[in-house]
């Protein structure tokens, strides 16, 4: 599509930013000089609805820089509350994000780094180049890995500085999802009593995201007509599918507050995220996490914390505690089934809803104990286990263990689970399900450096790689390796 005068044209239609200025404010991206590309996913700009070839404009870089507004654009900034490291913590917003608005394909657009907003708490609305690169490439890995997440449009540069701990340069990440709601907005309206905003924000996210909702909710447990609760329902059956892949992958979000949380259940907010190197279930990714209330194996019940905070938002439309607590209760098994269905074919077993279920779980939880104990590198353990069963040899797996006879022992019941289900591991299934790369920290960090210092091809390299994690990519095979000594020094906490 193109405009008359034969620029690119975006097709717009009417999205969140339509429910008015109760929920938004309308203003402008604050320009930055010297805009250049880092980084670019056509994939996504096609399913974003982006014209052919728009992505390799001039235009479209001083766009999504914030230098200049696309033709049909209504930038906004949102304003919404949250529980921080479970504490209220009152209004909050958008401080440093600006939506360009909804495509026609139903894809939102948003700046991540475009400059101060009404939200901003005293903050620059600035992005450096650092946690934009992270954010970025994790974006686009979490969706090669399957796990729901907002898709990385595109990742420009600036050499304006931009103050942290030290002096960096700024950096813009356009992101996109079907919605970038959040648990937050809703509190918003509630801890306010605005019932009639937060009812016009449900019905919006029903009608748009949700319409089955209009028919209620049924369950064995619950039969009700109530679309808010039928919300509420879906909202955690999407969320506990979305932390079980966060479990299953080894992923540490690092900042799960509820202004963080997805209504699209999405993994949303890259800030200091980690996956595991060593199978540590208590890891605390986040340094700002000085309770450790955001470790790795507490991550599970964080997402029911944060849908109960959900839940009391919605109750004033639900008018029913017990619907409400019943809507709520539904993700605690959907969650472990999730989980063990995941684990399961890690392991190249058959679902776990068969007659072995029971010996599934205690194979799973007895491996989980062992790597634990053992320190045993994640990633690196599940892509040799999915290699030594292709190769009926499982060597390369048990020397990651200094014990090797608790090794031995699990692979005993293991090989005998895999015996009473009547098939051997599936090692295709294995192959594509535990990936040979993950964003490592140190990985990433190395191509920081890089960028840093203006060179982007690393960025460009490691997207391409991360974009196809389960194959092997043997010019890469270093960033599929054991993490070096230095790499335990990285700090990531909220201000990255």
């Amino acid at each position: 599509m193109h405009s008359s005068d034969g620029s690119h044209a975006i097709a717009w239609q009417e999205g969140f930013g339509r429910l008015g200025s109760a929920f938004l404010t309308h203003l402008q991206p604050t320009p930055l000089p010297n805009a250049q590309w880092v980084a670019r996913t056509p994939e996504v700009a096609s399913l974003a609805g982006l014209p052919d070839g728009f992505l390799h404009t001039d235009a479209a870089l001083q766009a999504f820089t914030g230098n200049t507004v696309l033709p049909g654009s209504q930038p906004y900034a949102s304003v919404y509350s949250g529980h921080q490291f479970g504490v209220w913590a009152g209004q909050l917003g958008d401080g440093r994000a600006i939506h360009l608005g909804e495509t026609a394909a139903g894809w939102e657009l948003q700046l991540k780094g475009a400059g101060r907003t009404p939200y901003s708490r005293g903050g620059d609305g600035r992005a450096v180049l650092r946690s934009s690169i992270r954010e970025f490439l994790c974006s686009e890995a979490m969706h090669a890995l399957g796990i729901p997440t907002t898709r990385a449009l595109c990742l420009t540069a600036s050499d304006a500085p931009v103050y942290r701990e030290e002096a960096e340069t700024a950096a813009v990440v356009t992101r996109t999802a079907p919605s970038f709601v959040r648990f937050g907005h809703f509190e918003h309206f509630a801890a306010r009593d605005m019932q009639h905003e937060l009812r016009q924000l449900a019905d919006y996210v029903i009608d748009r995201y949700y319409p089955a909702c209009r028919n209620g909710w049924q369950s064995a447990s619950a039969n009700t007509d109530n679309a808010y609760a039928a919300l509420l329902y879906e909202v955690g059956q999407r969320t506990a599918q979305m932390v079980a892949h966060w479990q299953a992958v080894g992923f540490c979000h690092g900042v799960m507050n509820t202004d963080n949380m997805s209504i699209l259940g999405l993994t949303i907010d890259y800030g200091p995220f980690q996956f595991l190197d060593a199978f540590d279930p208590s890891h605390i990714c986040n340094h700002s996490d000085h309770q450790g209330r955001y470790a790795f194996n507490k991550q599970p019940q964080i997402a029911y914390w944060n849908l109960f905070c959900l839940g009391q938002a919605l109750l004033p439309l639900i008018e029913d505690e017990d619907i409400t607590v019943q809507a709520l209760e539904a993700y605690r098994p959907t969650f472990s089934y999730a989980f063990r269905r995941l684990m399961c074919h890690k392991l190249g077993l058959p679902s776990a809803t068969d007659s072995h279920e029971a010996a599934a779980t205690a194979v799973i939880g007895q491996l989980l104990e062992i790597l634990a104990t053992n320190r045993v590198d994640h990633t690196i353990f599940w892509r040799r286990l999915s290699l030594s069963a292709q190769d009926h040899d499982y060597e390369r797996a048990r020397e990651l263990f200094l014990d090797t006879a608790a090794f031995d022992r699990w692979l005993l019941t293991y090989q005998e689970l895999s015996a009473q289900s009547g098939q051997a591991p599936d090692a295709n299934l294995m192959r594509n399900t535990n990936p040979a790369f993950v964003l490592r920290n140190h990985v990433g960090e190395l191509a920081i450096r890089a960028a840093q210092a203006g060179d982007f091809s690393m960025v460009q390299s490691l997207h391409q790689v991360l974009s196809q994690p389960f194959a092997d990519h043997p010019a890469h095979s270093a960033w599929a390796d054991f993490p070096p000594d230095w790499a335990s020094s990285i700090a990531i906490s909220c201000s990255s």
